[in-house]
């Protein structure tokens, strides 16, 4: 486990589960051991948060590129704390810059890591689930891993987007697991990979209760540090 990240584990963490006391439903569905990659709906900053602190494992996020690259005093800081939490940098413009993202990802989950992916690729702009993007499948074909439907709510009432940190007793916070979706032997044709796409966004939506929206989330134009590719 990255050196930031266990410091984080036994510093943020604590203070989070005083704080907030998130519940957590269906912790049994998460390996002890092995590669998974973690797909979930992404409402707010404060899911990496909170989805760190209930698994007891190291979660390797995707983030986007920029802050890897940032110049001066906060780009250097930036580039410090991610790196040390074994963050993933991920070109959110797409194309081959983005398979960078992968290259780095297949080997962390072949060696055993998890990887977190949000399908809809940016924070919903209104609490709603919209279409998954099929970079989640694609990485799960190639590392030969399951993939764990990630349901988080309340997030987006304790940490509204332009909010700066999370505000405890705004939001009660729930972060459930779904059982693993197992897709060896699926093909990576874009057909399929739409497909295993939606069934994981049908297991995510099961868990939230949110409302489906069968078209892709506006991009943001203000900083989001998750991204998929």
């Amino acid at each position: 486990m990255p050196l930031l990240y266990t410091i984080g584990k036994l510093t943020v963490a604590p203070a989070l589960r005083l704080a907030f006391r998130p519940a957590v439903e269906g912790l049994e569905h998460v390996p002890e051991t092995g590669g998974a990659i973690f797909a979930g709906n992404h409402l707010s900053v404060a899911d990496e948060l909170f989805l760190g602190t209930v698994v007891p494992r190291h979660l390797a996020f995707w983030a986007k590129s920029e802050y890897f690259t940032g110049t001066g005093a906060k780009g250097a800081f930036s580039k410090f704390v991610l790196t040390g939490l074994g963050a993933i940098p991920v070109e959110r413009a797409g194309g081959r810059a983005a398979l960078s993202a992968f290259d780095a990802a297949i080997p962390a989950l072949r060696g055993g890591d998890l990887v977190v992916v949000y399908p809809e690729g940016t924070r919903s702009p209104d609490g709603k689930l919209y279409r998954g993007r099929t970079g989640a499948a694609r990485l799960a074909i190639a590392a030969g891993v399951p993939i764990i439907p990630v349901g988080t709510v309340g997030t987006d009432k304790a940490q509204p987007i332009g909010a700066r940190v999370p505000r405890p007793g705004t939001a009660k916070i729930t972060v459930k697991f779904g059982k693993p979706l197992d897709f060896t032997g699926r093909l990576d044709d874009r057909a399929s990979l739409r497909q295993m796409t939606d069934e994981v966004m049908s297991e995510i939506q099961k868990l939230t209760g949110q409302e489906y929206v069968p078209r892709y989330a506006p991009k943001r134009a203000d900083t989001d540090p998750a991204g998929d590719a």
